[in-house]
């Protein structure tokens, strides 16, 4: 692909040599140069204009007659019109390096990387944003070990672009410093809410339309065969047990973030078996209604009773390509995942 424009260049020069000068595939070598600005810099585009002008006066020494100084004045236009092109689209090409590096550090705020081990839990994670050009969204997870527990934070901010990303840190990084303190999971609940209220008064969405989030908290107690799941409006987990699959839908929703003022806050807490080998698969939406071409959502349920037991990295490989396969490429929402599965504690 870089070296099109030297290729145009020669197949163009080639046949106006070849052919009779009637046919004037000399007045084609304006192309070349105005290819070379789609992905060259500035001097090698002129010099490519150049070496055409040259071919061009080349080719009217030996057939006089083929309007040489026309196609020379066009070749001069395009190659000044291409060096000002390859010009703006470097500037461009700078301004969006930087901005990924933004998009990046902003990625290590709310989405820092973690390890894939806490003891005899196994964790990984997965997160793919909707737009191609975007490193991160309004989705959000975090894993902390602690005294209680290991414990699991995922969740999604309504709305999409900078205000929700600013949302998604503001929440995590309340549940970094909450999922230490407080002893259990609703007084966690109770911080995130607070901090997400806070954040959404310094910066009010635009509309009438409430910002709010669904959060999906989950506690692993060390040396237990069990957790313990406070779902504040998220789509429940999939547990995968020796290939029987259960949806840990909650006895009582607990309120949305940033609503428990408007609707209450009062918090459920449900306990499930979870024994070692089990699978459990947190998501957000963004997977569940992932979309083919003929509307239909991604079978998440179905998917996951097919799958063997793996390992969680292997788990979330393989949605990883089912969703991009069954969406062709195209996601409508963010997606973030964690799946992590127990393992038989060491001697």
């Amino acid at each position: 692909m870089r070296l099109s424009p030297v290729i145009l260049t020669v197949v163009i020069a080639g046949l106006a040599y070849a052919t009779p000068p009637e046919v004037a595939f000399s007045r084609l070598l304006p192309a070349a140069p105005a290819l070379a600005a789609a992905m060259w810099p500035v001097l090698p585009t002129v010099l490519l204009g150049t070496v055409c002008l040259i071919l061009m006066i080349g080719l009217s020494l030996v057939f006089p007659g083929l309007g040489t100084w026309w196609t020379a004045a066009g070749i001069i236009a395009v190659t000044v019109a291409a060096a000002y092109g390859s010009h703006v689209r470097l500037q461009r090409e700078r301004t969006l390096f930087q901005l990924r590096l933004v998009a990046d550090a902003a990625q290590q705020v709310v989405l820092s990387p973690m390890p894939r081990r806490f003891g005899s839990v196994e964790i990984e994670s997965l997160y793919l944003a909707a737009a191609a050009e975007a490193r991160i969204g309004g989705d959000f997870y975090e894993v902390v070990d602690t005294r209680y527990g290991v414990r699991l934070l995922i969740g999604d901010v309504r709305g999409k672009g900078l205000p929700a990303v600013g949302a998604a840190a503001a929440i995590v990084n309340s549940f970094r410093e909450a999922a230490y303190d407080e002893a259990d999971m609703v007084s966690v609940a109770r911080r995130l809410d607070a901090s997400s209220t806070r954040y959404n008064a310094a910066f009010p969405p635009e509309g009438p339309m409430e910002r709010f989030a669904t959060a999906l908290l989950v506690e692993i107690p060390h040396g237990d065969s069990r957790i313990e799941i406070l779902n504040c409006g998220h789509p429940p987990p999939l547990l995968l047990n020796r290939g029987e699959l259960r949806a840990l839908e909650p006895t009582t929703p607990s309120p949305l973030l940033n609503l428990a003022e408007l609707i209450g806050d009062h918090y459920t807490i449900d306990t499930f078996d979870f024994a070692p080998g089990d699978l459990l698969l947190l998501y957000t939406d963004g997977i569940a209604e992932a979309r083919a071409r003929d509307g239909g959502f991604f079978p998440l349920a179905a998917w996951m009773r097919q799958q063997p037991p793996t390992p969680p990295h292997e788990l979330l490989t393989a949605l990883h390509r089912d969703l991009l396969r069954y969406s062709r490429g195209r996601l409508d929402d963010d997606i973030a995942a964690l799946a992590v599965r127990l393992c038989e504690p060491p001697e």
